[in-house]
């Protein structure tokens, strides 16, 4: 029974479509609708039955994980990879492939179990392994990374609310795919994106920006489908939650479906094939009804069910579940519907190959761009280089307004570049010009390469691994650096996925000034340093952020920070533009050459490289500046390269940053100085701020000469 809005309809020969009026089924509809035959729904059963024996069986002998889920939502998961979804198993990366995100990433041994059954290379002994060192089948779903290579998983999942947000992203991808790259003639890109979540997914705030921001821009190519088992961790959902859920994300701009019966799979399908077939601007949410632990009648239906306290009794809930003593089984009849099914996808994929060379014929220009976003191809760091031009040396500006400049070379150098800000495209001056809005509506257009995001910077994060889970682009986004910390928990995942993308922040320090200490970034860009496999850049002027943003784009393996000022800096003139630019691929370089016997290493980092160049100049012929704008590429040199710009005999090592000075004891050891602010600063035009918290060439001369006496 589906129940859509307050209409309650029977049977699967109509439904309510917007503005409360009943229609039939489309064409498409009951084509979809005659496929899931008597016999192929009891198929169906059989592989949801044997799904959750191999759920029950893997968390067994890993005597870890979360049975509840993979055991309530069985049934959806047969109807999504043995009816709805279009995917090839082997072809994985399939640019046109469905994709399907488990925002619920503790109920892994779900995705596990029916990977395996449609065929992907995920063998039985992989199943076996669960949660063991080195298996394909961690305790959260990994994206193939350097760790892990799991085909079929479309996003790193575990913290709550971020796997519905990823989906924004990739569905928003999605569209702009089939904006740019589809043709009357030629339909390359026509595929939808599932995700499935639960309770907890829809408690966590990010969810509900990401939800928003997918109404908005009418991404009706997002079929969400809510495990509704009325259960948390702690305690039935009641216990936490009181609002209906169906008529928040109504009221967002959603169509939403409730199944009172989320383990019908004739309603499941009938339910996601009309989410396919409308095409209305609406996202999809899909309310199932479910018992979650659905077979350990020890459990099922309580918060017990979600861990793994139903493992006492799963060999009775075997039995009753009529699977026989052998574990991890799998019938011959359910692999053979499987591969049966795997054959009528190939033939579906066997066709897209015939439109797509067809396409690539007749669009050669648009199938490199395309090719170059399926391979990660960008220009060589010398290109970039070259399409970025050298700076007015005489004009000393922000390194905000440095990177607006930059940012259009990028964008003409590197097509699938896109940017977006949290409402703030006027002071973080990420905008492509000529790039278009992306979007629906209001002038806007999914071929589109400025994404306006709204006040959500936790979304934005997300989003934008959603960008990058799908394949094709480069995105980047940005906002006020002190507001980086929403974004945190998006920014450790694109890091720990290897994702490359690009996060602006601007606002980098004190300097922002009369805003105040709400908005002074002190222990922010340190905070980033901690994060591995992120690259924290904050250049000293414009070359320099020419060479950050060319490093951001250089790196393949994850993502990069680039933290710019609101104020102006100095130019570096006394530097060689390609000393600056390219001494930022390697962390930190000598810009400051001494000129007599080395007494003293002055380091610096961003807006204060200005103020150690002109300490040096004072303090005389002996002393060193290093700029270092990124520690993450300098720790990555070799031993060679770092012993030239910081040689282990030179003890005497200075190091300046408008932030809390804990990192850079790294770099010049215990008997070094730093200085720096380890307070939270004050509400007063910007340079009063630095000049008070001792950010000024002056108070660097002052320090250092008492260091040295």
């Amino acid at each position: 029974m589906l129940v859509v809005g307050a209409l309650v309809v029977a049977g699967a020969s109509a439904l309510m479509v917007p503005g409360g009026r009943v229609s039939s089924l489309t064409t498409t509809k009951m084509a979809a609708t005659l496929e899931v035959a008597p016999a192929t729904m009891e198929s169906l059963a059989t592989a949801a039955t044997e799904a959750r024996g191999l759920a029950m069986d893997s968390i067994a002998a890993a005597k870890s994980g979360h049975l509840g889920l993979p055991l309530g939502a069985a049934e959806m998961g047969a109807v999504l990879y043995g009816s709805a979804m279009t995917f090839n198993p082997e072809a994985p990366k399939w640019i046109n492939r469905d994709r399907f995100v488990l925002s619920a990433g503790h109920g892994s041994m779900f995705l596990y179990s029916w990977l395996h059954l449609a065929g992907y290379e995920l063998p039985m002994e992989e199943v076996k392994n669960f949660r063991q060192h080195h298996s394909m089948t961690p305790g959260h779903p990994e994206f193939p990374n350097s760790e892990h290579v799991t085909p079929g998983i479309e996003a790193t999942t575990g913290p709550l609310g971020a796997g519905i947000s990823n989906c924004a992203g990739i569905a928003a991808a999605s569209k702009m795919s089939a904006a740019l790259f589809n043709t009357e003639e030629h339909t390359i890109f026509d595929n939808h994106v599932f995700c499935m979540v639960g309770d907890g997914c829809l408690q966590e705030g990010v969810s509900a920006e990401a939800s928003c921001f997918a109404a908005h821009e009418k991404l009706d190519n997002l079929i969400v489908l809510y495990d509704a088992n009325d259960v948390t961790l702690d305690k039935m959902a009641e216990f936490t939650q009181s609002e209906d859920v169906g008529m928040r994300y109504t009221a967002y701009g959603w169509d939403v479906i409730t199944l009172t019966d989320g383990h019908d799979i004739k309603a499941i399908s009938d339910a996601i094939e009309d989410a396919k077939a409308n095409d209305n601007g609406k996202p999809t949410m899909i309310i199932c009804k479910t018992e979650i632990g659905r077979g350990i009648d020890e459990v099922a239906g309580t918060n017990a069910a979600h861990g793994e306290a139903g493992v006492a009794y799963v060999d009775d809930a075997r039995k009753s579940l009529g699977l026989p003593d052998d574990k991890w089984f799998v019938s011959d009849d359910t692999y053979k519907f499987f591969g049966d099914r795997k054959a009528s996808l190939q033939t579906k994929y066997a066709e897209w190959e015939a439109t797509y060379a067809a396409w690539q014929e007749a669009n050669p220009e648009k199938a490199k761009i395309l090719q170059d976003g399926i391979d990660g191809v960008t220009p060589s760091v010398d290109e970039l280089f070259a399409a970025i031009p050298e700076a007015d040396p005489s004009a000393d500006v922000a390194t905000r307004q440095a990177g607006a400049d930059v940012l259009q070379s990028i964008a003409a150098s590197v097509p699938l570049y896109i940017s977006g800000s949290a409402d703030l495209h006027g002071s973080t001056k990420n905008y492509i010009k000529g790039g278009g809005d992306f979007g629906a509506d209001l002038g806007k257009s999914y071929s589109g390469r400025n994404v306006y995001y709204g006040i959500r910077e936790h979304a934005m994060g997300c989003i934008l691994n959603g960008f990058a889970y799908y394949g094709l682009f480069r995105p980047s986004g940005a906002t006020f650096l002190v507001f980086a910390d929403y974004m945190r928990a998006a920014v450790r995942v694109a890091a720990l996925a290897e994702l490359p993308v690009s996060y602006i922040w601007t606002h980098d320090s004190i300097g922002v000034g009369e805003d105040g200490p709400t908005h002074q970034p002190v222990e922010t860009v340190s905070g980033l340093r901690a994060f591995p496999n992120l690259d924290v850049i904050r250049p000293a002027d414009v070359e320099e952020t020419a060479g950050a943003f060319v490093a951001s784009i250089d790196k393949k393996t994850g993502p990069t920070a680039l933290i710019l000022t609101r104020q102006n800096v100095k130019t570096l003139n006394d530097v060689p533009v390609e000393t600056r630019r390219k001494g930022v691929l390697s962390g930190a370089y000598v810009a400051i050459p001494e000129t007599a016997d080395l007494e003293c290493i002055l380091i610096a980092t961003g807006s204060e490289v200005q103020h150690a160049v002109d300490a040096a100049k004072i303090l005389g012929p002996g002393y060193r500046v290093v700029s270092m704008p990124c520690m993450e590429r300098f720790d990555a040199m070799d031993d060679d390269y770092k012993e030239s710009v910081l040689p282990a005999a030179c003890t005497k090592r200075v190091a300046m940053e408008a932030g809390v000075t804990g990192l850079w004891y790294k770099y010049v050891g215990l008997d070094g100085l730093v200085v720096g602010v380890d307070r939270f600063g004050f509400s007063a035009p910007g340079d009063i701020v630095m000049s008070e918290l001792g950010m000024t060439a002056d108070n660097l001369v002052d320090k250092v000469k008492a260091y040295m006496a």
